[in-house]
């Protein structure tokens, strides 16, 4: 991929703004002190920093953090308890600094953060005038946020466009290779999973991976529509009845091009949405008309760990039942289980299924684990991404 990359730089005695997603989630007690409840994106982000501080360069930090209102600053919107999270685990002060506006001082080997640039007026908009305040800054620009590089904002777009020299860093890089290995040159078969509650929320990625894959695992909502398109009951169960055309379409589609849509032979249905609800265990033509499906069954599961076997790129993209209540969250353990244990490449994404990888345990043995959420659903649609474009026209 064609982008000046962060490790190919020297960065001694450089200014170096460096653009990561440590919008991470708190939790306050009743006197308002935060607490961070999961530092994945400040631990994801710390190679990146030691790296620069390696080299010597004089680091500046930039993150946002919830959606704030530009132009107003609050306690509950501010990154001090980032700030001071990093600080620890980098065993060194790394102070906040609000008022950057007219330069920071920082030397070779200190560590400074930005206060929350979405409070910043004009971020949201990628004006240009911020963009400049940003390239003013330093020396060389980093773009090591995934996350938010499908946002054309004044951090992540307008100040590749205005620094002296814009990169992408290891972690964006990370990102973009392994995608780039799980879909442009993927080792066959590609088995991509797809699950969700609407078919609207995915239709583009769906389209998009048909013509890619050797098999398509629907999961969830998703399925409950492509079951309902072969003419099978599902009950009070979540489906889309505007979009089963649509999912006609995209099994001829695959059909067409000779890959595969397996679809769920046996489900667990419920006849309410309650964890405690009676589980039962049915053929997938034999779904009543008072049932939920909440997760596939155990014929289809281990039908599915199969591909997984067999395939050698798996992409992952939502649990394929409810997996929060534990009676139906077996499907998706059995597939998280069935990941864990191939030998492909394989890589998940997206909010649902990392906490679905949390819960099972299998961090160590998914190949990549994407941080990008939005930017990794619009990755996997086709969409060109404003961050990576501006760092591409920028080495072009």
């Amino acid at each position: 991929m064609t982008i000046l990359r962060m490790s190919d730089l020297d960065l001694a005695g450089k200014r170096v703004l460096i653009r990561e997603d440590l919008n991470v989630p708190m939790e306050r007690d009743p006197s308002g002190n935060a607490r961070i409840t999961s530092a994945q994106r400040i631990v994801a982000a710390l190679p990146t920093l030691r790296m620069a501080l390696d080299r010597s360069a004089a680091v500046m930090l930039m993150s946002h953090l919830g959606r704030p209102k530009e132009g107003v600053w609050t306690t509950q919107d501010s990154l001090e308890p980032v700030a001071r999270h990093v600080s620890a685990l980098l065993g060194m002060d790394v102070p906040l600094v609000r008022d950057w506006a007219g330069g920071i001082d920082v030397a070779p080997g200190q560590v400074v953060m930005l206060e929350n640039c979405r409070m910043n007026v004009g971020e949201a908009s990628d004006d240009e005038t911020l963009s400049k305040a940003y390239a003013d800054l330093c020396d060389v620009f980093v773009m090591d946020a995934f996350g938010t590089a499908h946002r054309a904002q004044a951090s992540t777009h307008g100040v590749i466009q205005q620094a002296k020299i814009a990169c992408g860093g290891p972690l964006l890089m990370a990102e973009l290779d392994a995608l780039a290995n799980a879909l442009e040159h993927p080792a066959r078969p590609l088995l991509a999973i797809v699950a969700g509650s609407k078919v609207s929320t995915k239709l583009e990625l769906l389209s998009n991976l048909v013509p890619r894959v050797d098999q398509l695992i629907v999961g969830g909502g998703i399925a409950n529509t492509f079951i309902a398109a072969l003419g099978h009951n599902v009950g009070k169960s979540l489906v889309e009845h505007d979009l089963v055309d649509t999912a006609k379409r995209i099994i001829a589609q695959a059909r067409a091009r000779g890959a595969e849509i397996p679809l769920p032979v046996d489900v667990v249905v419920a006849p309410e949405f309650k964890a405690d609800a009676m589980a039962t265990v049915k053929r997938v033509d034999e779904v009543g008309d008072d049932d939920m499906i909440l997760d596939i069954g155990p014929q289809t599961s281990a039908l599915y760990g199969e591909l997984v076997k067999r395939a050698g790129t798996v992409v992952w993209n939502g649990p394929v039942g409810v997996f929060e209540f534990d009676a139906f969250g077996n499907g998706t353990r059995s597939l998280a289980q069935a990941i864990a244990d191939s030998e492909a490449f394989s890589i998940a994404g997206g909010g649902d299924t990392l906490a679905a990888v949390d819960k099972y345990r299998i961090a160590d043995r998914v190949s990549y684990i994407s941080t990008g959420g939005g930017a990794f659903l619009e990755f996997l649609e086709g969409k060109e991404l404003p961050a990576v474009a501006a760092l591409r026209a920028r080495a072009a």
